[in-house]
């Protein structure tokens, strides 16, 4: 890979001199300095982050029928999960024929060292694309101009969508304006609030990204096992009905802590949960409005009302807290009371020297599976 890397903005204005003036996805590390500068620099009514990649299609689709321009959607490659029936069913040329540029992540690329939830992923993402016929071109910092300028060609003559795929390090660095201040609350704070107050025997499912690797550390440094924590390093969006599901097989309590990005990628969820899952189910949300694991970039979780959302769906109470004081009561009375929910405001941020869980999945899955079984299943 070529050591000259991407600047954002070079790349944002070739894109608007193509006519491609709307930008729309969900964040990744990856692309994080690119969406970084787009949420900067776009008006707000060009640059949505949406709940979820196929959404993004979506509201790309309709764009470019109200308009004849186009837009960008852009994605970590686990995001093609989300996308593959509005890019089949929509968008391809034998259904309505709706042109956009892909901007695709490539985590898990093969050769490069990364999280097992990304290797699948990053093996099967170029067949993948070709699978579903969809052009693509690996983008290359040192002829990067022409591959767009190349990509943007194709849409238009072939009216389907074109990806370029992203290698990491390829766009240079660019650091985005922070978003709310107000909150002083951590969320390894409130977690370790949680895991002091939630009883031994009980279990945790926590969502995707920097908030199972913070359970992990919690408990590395207390000493403690990880029987009982189901860290959830893939599926984003589905934390929730994996603790539903523990909860239909045990009578111990399961508490699914959440994040808002998350929470709003597969919303739908949340009601079916609410409705189905059996009184020992324990909901938290930690809110801190930002998709933090892969850079930063805002959720629209601090501009809607969340409480109202969980009540709407079923939820019998919501509580909010926002200081460190207020956690540990409020998780007792969450314990106490069957579905009711509780939502945790926090800041952005975490530890420099944050890692990564040590165990496998496959053996977080084993030693919860024996734990399962020790004398409390139903």
């Amino acid at each position: 890979m070529s050591s000259n890397a991407i600047a954002p903005q070079a790349f944002y204005d070739l894109l608007g001199e193509h006519d491609i003036d709307l930008f729309a996805g969900v964040p990744d590390s990856l692309l994080q300095d690119l969406a970084a500068y787009i949420d900067d620099t776009a008006p707000r009514e060009k640059h949505v982050i949406t709940a979820n990649e196929g959404n993004a299609v979506a509201l790309a689709g309709g764009y470019h029928i109200a308009t004849g321009r186009y837009a960008a959607v852009y994605l970590q490659n686990s995001g093609l999960g989300n996308m593959v029936n509005p890019l089949l069913s929509l968008a391809d040329a034998e259904v309505y024929g709706l042109p956009m540029l892909l901007i695709v992540g490539w985590r898990g690329e093969p050769g490069v060292k990364d999280e097992p939830q990304h290797v699948a992923q990053g093996r099967l993402t170029l067949p993948l694309l070709e699978t579903m016929g969809i052009d693509h071109l690996v983008l290359d910092p040192d002829a990067w101009q022409a591959q767009v300028t190349t990509a943007i060609e194709s849409l238009r003559t072939s009216h389907r969508p074109v990806a370029l795929v992203v290698r990491k390090g390829v766009f240079a660095r660019y650091a985005g304006t922070p978003r709310r201040t107000d909150l002083t609350l951590r969320r390894e704070q409130a977690l370790e609030a949680i895991i002091d107050t939630i009883g031994p025997a009980d279990f945790i499912v926590s969502t995707t990204g920097k908030t199972s690797r913070e359970v992990f550390e919690i408990r590395e440094r207390r000493g403690e096992g990880h029987a009982n924590d189901f860290l959830t390093v893939g599926g984003m969006g589905h934390a929730s009905s994996i603790a539903m599901g523990m909860c239909l097989g045990t009578d111990r309590d399961v508490y699914c802590i959440d994040g808002d990005g998350a929470f709003l990628m597969h919303l739908g969820a949340i009601p079916v949960v609410a409705q189905h899952a059996r009184p020992n189910l324990r909901y938290i949300l930690i809110n801190n409005g930002a998709h933090e694991s892969v850079g930063g970039q805002p959720t629209v979780a601090f501009d809607v009302d969340i409480p109202a959302i969980l009540r709407a769906g079923g939820f019998a109470g919501v509580e909010t807290v926002t200081t460190a004081d207020e956690i540990a009561p409020a998780v007792r009375r969450l314990g106490a009371s069957p579905r009711t929910a509780l939502v945790i405001e926090v800041a952005q941020g975490s530890r420099a020297d944050l890692g990564r869980p040590t165990t496998t999945p496959v053996q977080n899955k084993d030693d919860m599976m024996r734990e399962f079984r020790v004398g409390h299943g139903r």
